[in-house]
């Protein structure tokens, strides 16, 4: 592609993993615009400051799940329904290098169009008003004003609405194939899920400790990995410990932390007990007692 703003021309052709590309476009938008470089060429042109903003890119990860058609379905929907719907011109690809990583980059243009397919301003001079309605004077002959964006697109609050839309879409073609697993753009925090969260370990890593050699973001996962581990089994411990406990006091439960430890000395005192005078009595007593030992 040629850069017709600075003449540079940019050589994609030897890019790996590059599966699929496609420009899905609104309905009001130029037909020419299905051409790469016509697109951003137009992009270049309507900008003038040097450090303007061109595009967006939004990158997600392709359920490995699913067979490749069907991520590239996921994909169309979401963008179409998502940005196209919106006003936005899309340039999207399919990346696949085989390294268990298959995602897609989605290149999204920052400006509307006008209903005539021509670049509409990105943002508007907006008069600042008094309780009446009327433009306050700047006291140099002019109004008070400020600038207001076109569109809302370019709202933090956007990231997190794009990521919860991606879980959803993501979702329902993982049920439509037929396939148990889902995902979540939550953390595990908002989630309420007590587990560490793993690391992200990035391209030069995940192919390091597929030729098995060890890394440290591999060994901060796999340590994040014995932790999360032993959490569960701690967490399965208590769950015992206190389902137990009700059990044995029946529909009474102890009220304080101190009820265990009371419940221990009953135990070895019924244990030294004269009233227990027979063996298998004694025998009873002394297995209680371990068996809230062994517990606790």
């Amino acid at each position: 592609m040629t850069n017709e703003w600075d003449g540079k021309t940019h050589d994609y052709t030897h890019k790996p993993g590059v599966i699929h590309t496609e420009i899905m476009l609104p309905a009001h938008a130029p037909p020419e615009f299905q051409d790469r470089s016509t697109l951003w060429n137009s992009v270049e042109q309507i900008e003038k400051a040097s450090d303007a903003q061109l595009a967006r890119e939004i990158e997600v990860a392709l359920p490995v799940e699913l067979s490749r058609a069907e991520q590239l379905a996921l994909v169309r929907a979401f963008v179409k329904d998502n940005f196209v719907a919106e006003g936005m011109c899309a340039d999207f690809a399919l990346h696949d290098k085989g390294d268990g990583n298959p995602h897609a980059h989605i290149m999204l243009t920052i400006r509307p169009l006008k209903p005539d397919g021509r670049w509409g301003p990105k943002c508007r001079k907006v008069y600042d008003l008094d309780s009446q309605g009327q433009r306050i004077s700047d006291g140099k002959g002019g109004w008070k004003n400020h600038r207001e964006d076109t569109t809302d697109w370019n709202n933090r609050e956007n990231a997190e609405k794009w990521r919860a839309a991606w879980a959803a879409y993501a979702n329902r073609a993982l049920e439509a194939a037929g396939r148990p697993e889902r995902i979540d753009h939550r953390s595990y925090k908002r989630q309420g899920i007590e587990k560490i969260p793993s690391i992200h370990m990035g391209v030069a890593a995940s192919q390091m400790e597929r030729r098995g050699i060890a890394t440290e973001k591999g060994d901060i996962n796999r340590q994040i990995a014995a932790d999360n581990k032993l959490q569960k089994e701690i967490k399965a411990r208590i769950t015992r410990i206190y389902n137990w406990t009700k059990e044995q006091a029946g529909t009474e439960q102890p009220q304080d932390g101190g009820s265990l430890v009371a419940r221990l000395y009953e135990a070895q005192a019924k244990v030294n007990s004269s009233k227990t005078h027979s063996r298998s009595g004694k025998i009873k007593a002394l297995q209680d007692n371990t068996k809230l030992l062994a517990f606790l």
